[in-house]
């Protein structure tokens, strides 16, 4: 009575969690929790493959460190004529006299060893130095680069709210993106392909705008551009702004970005914090340049460039530029998930429709019908009333296999429904196996209890033994698979378990039942 009281709290316990999980899936009104994931071959969405431009990483890293060098010198009072980087991604470093040298090598052994100079040379008016990362250094930046961009993207993709999205690195520089029941295509490109490299920059409004676009801009400045939509003709309107090229402020030192609205003529506008340092930095900006305008550019293009009207304080500022919500909400994102470090090409880009998804679970479903209406045929022919109880089991065990895709919000792929059908093959086995021991023991004069307890009892580290080996195989896919692999050792993996519960546990139940309470005489099988 004990083992059968156990059996019994057991099945009924996980009968209810299965009900709980699947509910949902069925029918959301009645139960409001999360139902199963479909994968991007079921529902339909985005595939992308993204290629990182991992030399202007290093253009970047390179940018960087001329610039630090820059403020290095000038915070020592070392006389230099220029700091700039070099089409082949070098710092080129010219000092004025000879008495400079001491002290600007000083500055490299202290704060950049790992440059190295490539080559270096003295006059009597200076010395000039060309400084590059080692091999070693390059080739960490480029992956470390890769792995940074997949991360930010990754970020970004969470809060845009996709559900089980498959975002992994593929080979040395590229990323393959799988976005399940993403309908909006254009938007999520856009939210995924910014770089989103913040910059505040002050306006030069010691020269004309229409003279630097006729001739070159002055040294130490550019042109960049800020495009407004006009909401009544559509069109875009580009104001050309000539901006200093030094960048004062980026957005490194963001703490959070979201979305508001203006009180005054309910526009939204993004609000941004900066941490104590770019708060610090920000309140200097504003105090040293009052009646000038400061531009907040993002991706080399002006969103505004108001007038500082006072010393800010408190590090907060705002961007505005006539978004709509749905593109003040993704600039927020893209600002708090932070900057690519290099810009990305989409490479190759597929969409899958939602028709398509539906003709694949039609074809899947139809499948696993058939699959388990010929096992259910044959079990009821051959082992008669214990084959329709190992039906039962079957049918219970497929809704078990659901509910634990609901459960773990795990998402089920063609190839998941392709571990679905073999786990039916699988949990009729392991039934066979009982049912063909319980025969061999009737046939030796037992009764049929005694042929129950025997039969099970002997079959069952077989059956341990072969789907332990089969979950060891199905984790190792899961563990080092990827995509499709993933979801057919998904399926597997709860298939196995749940095969094992029913064939060992519930199966048994109901022969107990039959055979105790019941007080059958003769067992059908």
């Amino acid at each position: 009575m004990k083992t059968l009281s156990w059996r019994t709290v057991a099945s009924l316990v996980v009968l209810m969690i299965t009900i709980v999980y699947l509910l949902p899936s069925i029918k959301p009104t009645l139960w409001p929790h999360k139902k199963i994931n479909l994968g991007l071959d079921l529902q339909g969405g985005m595939h992308l493959i993204l290629e990182v431009d991992v030399e202007k990483a290093i253009e970047n890293t390179m940018e960087r460190i001329s610039q630090e060098i820059r403020a290095q010198l000038k915070q020592k009072r070392i006389r230099y004529q220029s700091v700039e980087r070099t089409k082949d991604n070098q710092v080129l470093v010219s000092l004025q006299g000879q008495d400079q040298v001491d002290a600007f090598n000083k500055i490299l052994d202290e704060e950049y060893r790992d440059l190295k100079i490539i080559n270096s040379s003295a006059t009597e008016e200076g010395y000039k130095a060309f400084l590059a990362m080692p091999d070693e250094e390059v080739e960490h930046t480029k992956k470390m680069s890769v792995d940074q961009a997949l991360e930010t993207i990754r970020n970004r993709i969470d809060q845009f709210g996709v559900s089980e999205p498959d975002i992994r690195r593929q080979g040395e520089n590229r990323i393959l993106i799988q976005l399940p029941g993403v309908k909006d295509t254009q938007r999520a490109k856009d939210l995924i392909g910014k770089t989103a490299i913040l910059e505040f920059k002050l306006v030069d409004e010691g020269h004309d705008v229409d003279s630097a676009l006729k001739e070159n801009p002055p040294p130490g400045t550019e042109i960049l551009y800020q495009i407004e939509t006009d909401p009544a003709t559509g069109r875009s309107l580009k104001t050309p702004f000539l901006l200093k090229k030094r960048t004062l402020l980026t957005g490194a030192h963001l703490t959070d970005a979201k979305v508001q609205f203006d009180s005054q003529y309910n526009e939204p506008y993004v609000s941004i914090e900066f941490d104590r340092k770019g708060a610090r930095i920000f309140e200097d900006i504003t105090g040293e340049n009052i009646q000038k305008r400061l531009a907040i550019v993002l991706d080399n293009k002006v969103y505004s460039a108001p007038v500082i009207q006072d010393r800010i304080a408190g590090g907060q500022a705002r961007i505005t530029g006539n978004f709509t919500h749905e593109d003040a909400r993704d600039l927020a994102i893209v600002l708090r998930a932070g900057a690519l470090p290099a810009p990305v090409t989409i490479l190759e880009e597929r969409t899958v429709g939602p028709s398509l998804g539906a003709d694949s679970i039609n074809k899947g479903f139809f499948a696993m019908c058939i699959g388990g209406i010929l096992v259910v045929l044959f079990m009821g022919a051959y082992y008669k009333t214990s084959g329709l109880i190992a039906d039962f089991a079957l049918i219970l065990n497929i809704f078990m296999i659901a509910a634990g895709l609901a459960a773990f919000q795990a998402t089920l792929t063609l190839p998941g429904m392709a571990g679905i059908v073999l786990t039916i093959g699988m949990a009729v086995d392991a039934n066979v196996l009982i049912f063909e021991r319980i025969r061999e023991e009737m046939e030796l004069g037992k009764t049929p209890l005694a042929a129950v307890d025997a039969g099970f009892d002997r079959a069952a580290l077989t059956i341990l033994d072969a789907n332990i080996t089969t979950l060891i195989a199905a984790l190792v896919l899961f563990q080092f698979g990827t995509g499709p692999v993933k979801g057919f050792a998904v399926t597997l993996s709860l298939g196995v378990i749940s095969s094992v519960f029913t064939a060992l546990v519930l199966t048994r139940q109901i022969f107990d039942f039959l055979l105790i309470n019941r007080r059958v005489k003769q067992l059908s099988i």
